[in-house]
């Protein structure tokens, strides 16, 4: 059984913390582990980066070097930048 542990918080963080558990169904503590869990640190995210570089190379095809792809544009910013776009003009639109 894994060992528990104190952390501190401010009670607004502390109570709004609760509500969400209380209304998952969940323990305060179930509920931070969960949060933890979701949140991948700066060594995991450089493993799926690497990862994700080389099924491009080997299984794609692609001759990218580490730089290249680092010196790239921010391609998910720019699909998020295109989707706002959209919704604004339909927005427009249906105005």
């Amino acid at each position: 059984m894994a060992e528990n542990t104190t952390i501190q918080v401010s009670r607004q963080a502390r109570d709004h913390l609760a509500q969400v558990a209380k209304e998952r169904g969940v323990t305060l503590g179930q509920l931070v582990e969960q949060l933890a869990a979701q949140q991948p640190t700066a060594e995991q995210i450089a493993e799926r980066v690497a990862a994700t570089r080389k099924v491009l190379r080997e299984r794609m095809g692609c001759t990218l070097t580490d730089e290249d792809f680092d010196n790239g544009p921010d391609v998910l910013a720019n699909i998020y930048a295109m989707a706002a776009e959209k919704m604004h003009a339909s927005r427009k639109r249906a105005a």
